[in-house]
């Protein structure tokens, strides 16, 4: 990494409380100076011209300009500002992409979530001095496995498939990367009712599509065929699923590693290809589910030991997003506020809990959740 690579920034959020925050976990990043802070969306479209940031991190929730329509603006006359969107909401995000944006971040923001930017644009602003480009980064293809299936390519325009199964087969060679796929197995899994001859020719014709495709889109991934199946090479590409499997069994003793947490906490915004009705995902889906709760708590545990209270609220209501009715999640979150002194907290949260379970589940709350708040309200 380029320790001295540093990178103006502007932040653009309406609601001051977040726009401070910002400006603390941004500002607090050796590869971040903050030129501007706006809560006010046409202050910003009037100061960005002459600031001219190399990175602005945009609200898309916002009255009187939207980030999404303030993106474009920004697109306009400011051609080489990266756009990185901050929401709390992850289905903003496909229509984020659409005004190509660099990346997106779902709040509440973290100093990991930063540092995978500001990683991402130095590793970009390499490769191109390497080549001699004269860019600061070198556009290369998206690909999103958690939170939806979402594949753009490196000018960020999404991928359109030429029928379903081309995109099924890729997002299943996406979950079983630089590994031979069997090719009666993939017939077995994408046309399991359909016959020998008619599954092996709409195999090959799917293949050739698929190679077609990330080829004439410059996805830069190659389909190889081996003696019995197929094999998807990543080569210099990486997603967020591939960057879990890769990292997650290095963490099993690194019982210190902070940082490295965070960072794979980040890239779980959902479940696995959500809103795809693959069968053939289920066992794998659960596996990530499980594997993603177990890094937040590992993480959680960690800042309450250092008492780092505000942290460890962010990450556990960033989980809540993903899983609202979590239990576990629900409870740690008690013991926080429980362990920072805040048992009006633990009232306000316990109740809202209480009623939504009540709602989603017809059921009142765990039992073990219940003892567990009437012995710490006892205690007060």
């Amino acid at each position: 990494m380029e320790e001295g690579r540093t990178f103006t920034v502007v932040i653009v959020e309406d609601e001051k409380p977040i726009l401070e925050l910002m400006k603390v976990v941004v500002g607090r990043n050796p590869h971040c100076h903050i030129t501007g802070a706006f809560s006010n969306p046409m202050d910003a479209l009037t100061s960005l011209p002459d600031l001219q940031p190399d990175i602005v991190f945009l609200d898309v929730e916002m009255p009187r300009l939207s980030g999404l329509e303030l993106a474009r603006r920004i697109d306009e006359c400011c051609g080489n500002t990266r756009i990185v969107f901050t929401t709390a909401y992850k289905e903003y995000a496909l229509e984020a992409f659409n005004v190509f944006a660099f990346d997106y971040i779902l709040k509440p923001v973290t100093p990991a979530a930063i540092e995978r930017i500001t990683d991402r644009l130095i590793k970009d602003a390499g490769r191109s001095a390497s080549s001699g480009a004269i860019s600061t980064s070198v556009p290369k293809a998206f690909i999103r496995c958690f939170g939806g299936f979402e594949v753009r390519n490196p000018k960020g325009e999404l991928i359109h498939w030429p029928a379903r199964k081309t995109e099924e087969l890729f997002a299943y060679l996406l979950c079983y990367p630089n590994q031979e796929s069997n090719k009666w197995h993939l017939m077995n899994v994408l046309w399991p009712d359909m016959d020998e001859e008619r599954a092996t020719h709409n195999l090959h014709n799917t293949v050739y599509r698929l190679r077609k495709l990330l080829k004439e889109q410059d996805i830069g991934m190659n389909i190889v065929k081996t003696g019995d199946g197929y094999f998807l090479e990543t080569l210099q590409v990486s997603y967020d699923l591939l960057e879990m499997q890769r990292s997650s069994p290095a963490l099993a003793d690194a019982t210190e590693d902070v940082t490295s947490l965070e960072t794979l906490c980040d890239l779980y915004r959902g479940s696995l290809l959500d809103r795809k009705d693959y069968l053939w995902k289920v066992k794998l889906e659960e596996g990530c589910a499980k594997q993603y709760k177990v890094l937040l708590y590992q993480l959680v545990r960690r800042q309450m030991a250092r008492k780092d209270w505000a942290q460890a609220e962010q990450r556990l209501e960033a989980g809540l997003l993903v899983y609202p009715l979590e239990e576990d999640m629900h409870l740690l979150l008690l013991e926080v506020y429980a362990a920072s002194g805040k048992p009006e907290r633990v009232v306000k949260h316990y109740a809202g809990f209480e009623e939504q379970y009540r709602k989603e589940l017809g059921l009142g709350p765990p039992q073990e959740m219940k003892r567990w708040v009437d012995a710490y309200l006892s205690g007060q």
